[in-house]
């Protein structure tokens, strides 16, 4: 089966190394003139954090997210499973509590414990949650990474190729362009999510570390070589290319009451993207005739595009059903 795969992110490439490891001839296009340069995957976070997550997300986000930590391990180099480190302020403690009711798989540790793990973290938190089996990835390296595991299997990716200008020509269609796939989904809406790049030799860090906020969730992601990203904001906007004053001032204080010499940190990006997400945050795959969507990955794309991969490869080649991620009315016209 020739297959074309719209989107080179993180959804299209891992779907597209999915059905090339099944056996099937891929090609992927993508409107962007770079790699990732067109989609929110480049200022991602890169956490495999389910755990984490499942604060605030639905349990469906933890279950299907648990695979990234196999898979990305398995697939792809420079994967760092050293757990990830939720704090927040002493004011906070109550903040912290809530999190910890709403999630599982962590331990409580205590301020010398956080010394343990983060040494340049000592004598500022007096309590932690530590979520040991999570893991993350740098998502540019990644991306990278899936695009010359593609070419080893013979899938070309052809960048600045506007679907509108050159229909695929697959016997399969598999959509994975995020926003831009509202001229066919119509109930995707846009999240923004603004970004920081910043660097300093004066704080280590060796693991994600979640700092409670009572607008956004904050945390802040080493990249090694002194670079931290610093992230990211949840606004209900489709605008893609500015970020605001608030949010910069907020991402930055973030930094800052995490640990002070951040404030002396070069400010290397700034970043900003819309997510795109279904009303309930939850993603879809979605089939219409030879075309088949897959969307909705909101805040969670490096966290839920294995296990859509794996699904989204199952609907193109033998046209399975997965009811928790698929709407009913495919079920019927599959059953029609």
């Amino acid at each position: 089966m020739r297959v074309t795969v719209i989107g080179a992110g993180v959804a299209g490439l891992t779907c597209a190394l999915e059905l090339a490891e099944r056996g099937a001839s891929v090609e992927v296009i993508d409107r962007g003139d770079r790699l990732g340069g067109d989609c929110c995957s480049w200022y991602a976070g890169g956490m495999l954090a389910p755990w984490c997550e499942r604060e605030s997300a639905e349990p469906l986000v933890t279950s299907l997210g648990q695979e990234a930590l196999h898979y990305w391990a398995a697939h792809m180099p420079g994967v760092t499973q050293r757990g990830s480190l939720v704090v927040a302020q002493a004011r906070d403690g109550p903040d912290l509590a809530r999190f910890a009711r709403r999630t599982e798989r962590f331990a409580w540790v205590d301020g010398e414990q956080i010394a343990e793990l983060e040494p340049d973290l000592a004598g500022r938190f007096g309590r932690a949650l530590f979520f040991s089996e999570e893991a993350h990835l740098d998502p540019r390296a990644t991306l990278k990474a899936m695009a010359d595991k593609l070419a080893e299997r013979g899938v070309a990716i052809r960048l600045g190729t506007d679907v509108s200008a050159h229909p695929p020509s697959g016997d399969r269609i598999l959509d994975c362009r995020g926003l831009a796939a509202r001229d066919q989904l119509t109930d995707l809406r846009g999240v923004k999510g603004e970004m920081l790049l910043i660097r300093t030799r004066e704080v280590a860090l060796s693991r994600p570390v979640r700092m409670l906020h009572p607008r956004i969730p904050l945390y802040i992601v080493p990249r090694g070589d002194g670079l931290f990203m610093v992230g990211a904001t949840m606004i209900e906007s489709d605008e893609r290319r500015r970020i605001t004053a608030r949010s910069m001032l907020e991402l930055l204080g973030a930094a800052y009451a995490l640990h002070p010499a951040f404030g002396e940190a070069e400010i290397v990006e700034i970043g900003c993207d819309a997510r795109p997400a279904f009303p309930d945050n939850l993603p879809r795959i979605r089939r219409r005739g030879r075309t088949v969507y897959v969307n909705g990955l909101f805040r969670h794309g490096f966290l839920l595009a294995p296990a859509l991969a794996r699904m989204a490869a199952d609907t193109v080649l033998v046209d399975a059903y997965h009811p928790e991620v698929m709407d009913e009315d495919h079920a019927q016209r599959r059953n029609a």
